[in-house]
């Protein structure tokens, strides 16, 4: 028997605790955990961006075959490089060349384990004592979870609903200081659904240059667009200032569970080099993982070799996920959506309110009682954005699933409304 009086010198590390508290994650689990073992239905999520699930959004044969053959190749068993497998540096280069007006090489490529180990890196490299950075607001919350890992300050700038959730772009040069050494674009946008145009990711890549800070361009929904505004990368903006460019198959392929991302020095000047970025990727590289060696040889051949008709079907079918939520929100008359979304695979709903805080429905107090309500009584999830995102009273729903599932959720997002309505 252990002697009860004895002193442990060890307890638990308390920061992942308080970094996950504002995670997607964490905030799904809290949903989730809501839902009653009574309700015999299926749950409808609508919460987490991951469309591998459902059949309509299979990956192509194409990505399928890489695998196989990178696995029967036999030359990827082996522990890869730091910074990648030489192959699949050079492949992604050309993938994004496409798109640039200057050439990357495979040496402006760091090959990582899906996106979020791109963040990781990023954040890293560029934090110093006293630095902050500048966040979108609503955002993808694993920036700021991280950036509360790494004791890295961080400041908010607001992305406007009115103006299609564009930059607020004289509210950044307000917040700034000398101790601001980077800001965050993601495009297309998580959570909004928003496809910036070249001339407003023009006009942030010069008062980026005017502030003297680099751009985090967050592109792991690149080309994923179905509205009129096309894709745009922040890349092109490289000469005018230094953009570290994140990015992923896991989208575009519908593969999040492959953990293949890359983080791209987009910097045709050189400023990351001489500055010491590049230096301190590469450090942080050396003592972080890697993606599967396997997944790295496979790259090249899916790529290079995925047919078009792949993702014009993969647009088409989020595009019409996209209009029936959108419609079907508009049956719902306690929420509200300001633009219907171009990209991506998220939608903001406006929780409408009469007075000050008080809900068009009866015994909801806010967003998340709302989706916790609503995760009990009919076994939807949706993430509440005011938790989530720093947005009160507005929701985050994904698009992305089978349209049969879609709509059954609609349906009972309808229903959960007219139960709780307040009479006038």
């Amino acid at each position: 028997m252990e002697n009860s009086s004895k002193q442990w010198r060890f307890e638990g590390n308390k920061r992942p605790n308080s970094a996950s508290a504002i995670s997607v994650r964490g905030v799904l689990d809290l949903v989730i955990g809501n839902l009653s073992t009574d309700d015999l239905r299926p749950t409808i999520p609508l919460g987490n961006g991951d469309p591998s699930q459902f059949a309509c959004f299979r990956t192509s044969t194409t990505a399928e075959e890489a695998i196989v053959d990178a696995v029967h190749s036999a030359k990827y068993n082996g522990y890869a490089p730091t910074v990648g497998v030489l192959s699949a540096r050079r492949a992604i280069a050309n993938y994004l060349n496409r798109d640039l007006p200057y050439k990357l090489s495979a040496d402006d490529i760091y090959v990582t384990s899906g996106c979020l180990q791109a963040i990781e890196v990023a954040l890293a490299a560029i934090n110093r004592p006293g630095a902050n950075i500048l966040l979108p607001r609503p955002g993808f919350t694993f920036y700021e979870s991280r950036a509360a890992y790494e004791h890295l300050q961080v400041r908010h700038f607001d992305l406007l609903p009115a103006r299609g959730w564009e930059v607020d772009v004289d509210a950044i040069e307000a917040l700034a200081d000398d101790n601001t050494v980077a800001i965050v674009i993601i495009n297309p946008g998580n959570p909004c659904g928003s496809v910036y145009s070249y001339d407003h990711l023009k006009m942030v890549a010069e008062t980026a240059r005017k502030l003297g800070i680099l751009v985090i361009a967050d592109e792991v929904y690149g080309h994923l667009t179905f509205g009129s505004a096309p894709f745009v990368p922040m890349g092109i903006f490289g000469s005018i200032v230094p953009v570290l460019s994140l990015g992923s198959i896991s989208k575009r392929w519908v593969v999040p569970g492959w953990r293949l991302g890359w983080l791209v020095t987009s910097d045709p000047n050189g400023i990351l080099q001489k500055s010491g970025i590049v230096e301190s990727i590469t450090g942080f590289l050396n003592i972080s993982t890697d993606p599967a060696t396997f997944i790295q040889g496979a790259i090249p051949q899916i790529l290079e070799n995925t047919k078009d008709d792949f993702f014009s079907k993969v647009i088409v079918t989020l595009k019409e996920a996209a209009d029936k939520c959108f419609d079907g929100i508009r049956e719902v008359p306690c929420l509200t959506c300001p633009k219907k979304p171009e990209g991506s695979m998220f939608v903001m709903l406006h929780i409408l309110q009469v007075k000050l805080n008080v809900s068009l429905l009866e015994d909801i107090s806010d967003d998340l009682d709302f989706c916790m309500k609503l995760a009990k009584e009919e076994s939807v999830i949706i993430v509440p954005a005011g938790m989530a995102f720093g947005m009160k009273n507005w929701l985050r729903i994904t698009f992305a699933c089978e349209i049969s599932a879609l709509e059954d959720g609609l349906r009972r997002i309808k229903a959960f409304h007219q139960r709780h309505v307040r009479k006038q």
